[in-house]
């Protein structure tokens, strides 16, 4: 089966966002991506999942890929009211299971607790309610800032990036202009996102949601033991899972892995 996406524009709060649409008449899932990340890294579970016959949507984050890429508002609310905003619009009455990995893994986590009607279940891929510490948040935004554009090619962009599964991801994410390959974000405005994570974790949140979670974590990735078992102890239903030798781009290492675990979710959660 032949399956392609179409783009539409959808705006929230006065900010323009772009949405890769599959199509699909089954029950939906929204795919989030991560920090400095876009939708298209979502492309072959996305194709895999509609192909499945779900109602399939993968999201630009607001600040980057397709959508605004400087929005005044890049706070953790308004991520989540995108979220909530798109099911509302394109979901045509049908409930929807978040799928989100790392920064979009809380802004499922925190429209999940929002316990809005649609939302069915979630699935987060290498994250969790635990903050960050100011330390990791400028390391990160360091690390962006850090990037050597505009690269000479894609093929020097993969090299930068690790090579490989991960390497090809990032570079997916860059454009070519201006007479090289840059990246569709600000640094500046990803790392104000990262701000109010890094001085307060979302434990409340998590103790909130009544939908069915699974965790998708890497066996290298950034969810320790001591916030797995905070998580595993107070959602008792939660669904677990660690892919050995895993980094924290599990989702660009291991697709089908990820792909298995989430379609097996969604027929427990939403029937076949």
């Amino acid at each position: 089966m032949d399956v392609s996406y179409v783009t539409r524009e959808f705006v929230r709060g006065g900010v323009s966002l772009s949405v890769r649409d599959w199509g699909g008449d089954g029950a939906g899932v929204l795919l989030l991506h991560g920090l400095a990340g876009h939708c298209g890294e979502w492309d072959g579970i996305a194709r895999r999942l509609r192909g499945d016959g779900y109602r399939v949507l993968a999201l630009d984050q607001r600040g980057h890929g397709e959508s605004e890429r400087r929005p005044e508002d890049v706070s953790r609310a308004a991520c989540v009211d995108d979220v909530l905003g798109l099911v509302e619009e394109f979901g045509g009455g049908r409930s929807f299971v978040l799928v989100g990995q790392s920064y979009g893994g809380l802004a499922a986590l925190l429209a999940a607790a929002r316990r809005h009607p649609r939302i069915a279940g979630a699935v987060l891929v290498e994250a969790g309610p635990e903050k960050s510490s100011p330390e990791e948040a400028a390391q990160v935004v360091g690390w962006l800032m850090g990037w050597p554009v505009p690269f000479g090619s894609r093929e020097e962009a993969v090299a930068y990036f690790g090579g490989g599964a991960v390497g090809e991801g990032w570079a997916s994410g860059l454009e070519e202009r201006d007479g090289g390959w840059r990246p569709r974000f600000d640094a500046f405005v990803l790392g104000h996102s990262l701000g109010e994570n890094a001085f307060r974790s979302w434990w409340e949140e998590w103790d909130a949601i009544d939908v069915p979670l699974l965790s998708v974590l890497g066996q290298h990735g950034i969810i320790g033991a001591e916030q797995w078992d905070g998580m595993a102890r107070r959602q008792p239903g939660l669904r677990g899972l660690c892919l050995p030798g895993a980094g924290h781009d599990l989702h660009l290492e291991r697709p089908e892995e990820l792909y298995g675990a989430v379609a097996a979710f969604l027929r427990e959660v939403t029937g076949p």
